[in-house]
């Protein structure tokens, strides 16, 4: 909850057992004090903005001043009981709407990001990339082709003087496609767009070095590309430029700059088969993003990025559906020198017999590779989706054999306690009701930084070579093996 809407909520609860309790306490004094309430109130709504969670205090507001404007003096003939009574009657109802004043923004609270660790600011841009070469194979127009949006985040030194970038910016078009995500109707996180990130746009690149390593980025199905902002910010303030890709049709929502809106395509493709064949379509928008920043080194219109991006240097992580787009890559790609897989199950060509031998990480939430887990959920799963029981044992089994066939050339696996597959992501920051039991959000996007930021160092900055090594004796608990 925000300063300003506990002030108001403060505000409320101290009028309103004024009024109740208060029969010598002065009208005008009431009238005064709602005066104030309103001026707060109205200063929160110009600061802060509007949010349908606070429309219980400012109802509040209404009420007390009915309350207030047609208060008359107790009559004395009335019984010191019975008044004491008609009190105790209208603070059980105020306990009542107290509590709904105060768990709406509690529940789905305007939240912010930890402060990025690393020694840069973070400015970020955007770039509306349009592949000439790919048809837009679900577009109804037959001469369209594949546009992508795409965010870069990216080291700073300049101080910004400006205020920070909205964690969503099309808000109503990505809400929508996070309904098929979350199961949160969209209007409930109508929110979101309050949220600010510690990054500020167009600010200068850094100087400090003449190149910069270079992230992919790739969001999961009904994901987005800003989705990981906890993580994209915290590399970026490590040095790195982070490239985040939004998968159209696939991703929440996509808003080019002329106002289109691509709104998540349903219902998603499914099954092995389906999900192997597709990947193609976003292993083709990696390969199209990579040749667009070889372009952007050469000539950038906005002055930022030419001859500022080291394309020796090529990592990519990715969660869910993108995490196998990472990997995919790796194996093909000779450009991706690195790849983090945030528990996403392995989609796409099969791996050779000796697995990926490039530095490959894989993040597993501990609930997801819990078999036990997976069974408990299994009679829910078979009635919602019709299919029968051994087809999700077959599901479970070819899930397994992908991930120790990814790791047969080594590569490391990581497990963090209590968690599931939307802990890597910014997800479960939208709501307390969204955590496992025992997950604390901002602990493990603490892990997920620190591992990763070693892991790029490692293979991409050429730090110790026990940078992994370290991490794993600081966090025993998330079992970092290096296979």
């Amino acid at each position: 909850m925000r300063f300003g809407e506990t002030v108001i909520i403060i505000f409320i609860i101290v009028l309103a057992l004024a009024t109740v309790w208060g029969q010598k306490t002065k009208k005008s004094w009431l009238i005064y004090s709602l005066i104030a309430l309103y001026a707060v109130t109205l200063v929160q709504m110009m600061v802060g903005n509007l949010r349908w969670q606070m429309i219980p205090c400012y109802a509040a507001s209404v009420i007390l001043t009915i309350c207030i404007v047609f208060r008359k003096q107790e009559r004395r003939q009335r019984s010191r009981k019975r008044r004491y009574t008609v009190a105790w009657l209208w603070t059980a109802m105020l306990i009542l709407y107290s509590a709904v004043m105060v768990v709406l923004p509690v529940l789905l609270p305007v939240f912010t990001f930890n402060q990025p660790q690393g020694p840069y600011s973070v400015g970020t841009t955007l770039y509306h990339f349009i592949d000439n070469e790919r048809p837009d194979e679900y577009s109804a127009d037959p001469t369209d082709h594949r546009e992508l949006m795409v965010q870069l985040w990216y080291p700073s030194d300049q101080a910004p003087t400006q205020e920070p970038v909205p964690y969503i910016r099309d808000v109503s078009a990505i809400t929508q496609g996070l309904e098929h995500a979350l199961s949160f109707p969209a209007w409930t996180l109508s929110h979101l767009g309050l949220v600010k990130t510690h990054a500020y746009s167009n600010i200068g690149l850094s100087s400090a070095e003449q190149q910069y390593p270079i992230l992919i980025f790739s969001h999961g199905m009904t994901g987005f590309r800003g989705q990981n902002t906890f993580q994209v910010e915290e590399l970026a303030s490590y040095g790195y430029i982070v490239v985040g890709i939004d998968h159209p049709y696939d991703a929440a929502a996509t808003v080019y700059p002329d106002g289109r809106e691509i709104l998540i395509r349903m219902p998603n493709p499914s099954g092995f088969e389906a999900l192997d064949e597709h990947m193609h379509l976003w292993t083709e928008d990696v390969s199209f993003v990579l040749d667009q920043l070889e372009q952007l080194n050469k000539q950038d219109e906005q002055n930022l990025f030419t001859g500022r991006l080291d394309l020796d240097r090529i990592g990519m992580f990715g969660h869910s559906y993108g995490g196998a787009a990472a990997a995919q890559m790796l194996l093909k790609d000779d450009r991706i020198k690195a790849a983090i897989n945030m528990d996403g199950t392995l989609y796409g060509d099969p791996m050779p017999g000796t697995g990926l031998t490039k530095p490959y990480l894989q993040m597993n939430g501990e609930k997801s590779i819990d078999k036990t887990v997976f069974d408990n959920k299994l009679d829910q799963a078979i009635a919602q989706s019709g299919k029968t029981k051994e087809e999700y044992k077959e599901f479970w089994e070819e899930t397994v054999r992908r991930r120790t066939n990814a790791l047969q050339g080594g590569g490391y696996t990581m497990t963090i306690p209590h968690t599931s597959h939307m802990s890597f992501t910014d997800f479960h920051l939208f709501s307390p009701l969204l955590p496992n039991p025992g997950e604390d959000p901002r602990s493990v996007h603490r892990i997920i930084n620190e591992v990763s930021v070693a892991f790029f160092d490692q293979y991409l900055k050429g730090a110790s070579n026990n940078a992994m090594d370290r991490i794993a004796e600081k966090y025993p608990d998330i079992e970092l093996v290096h296979n």
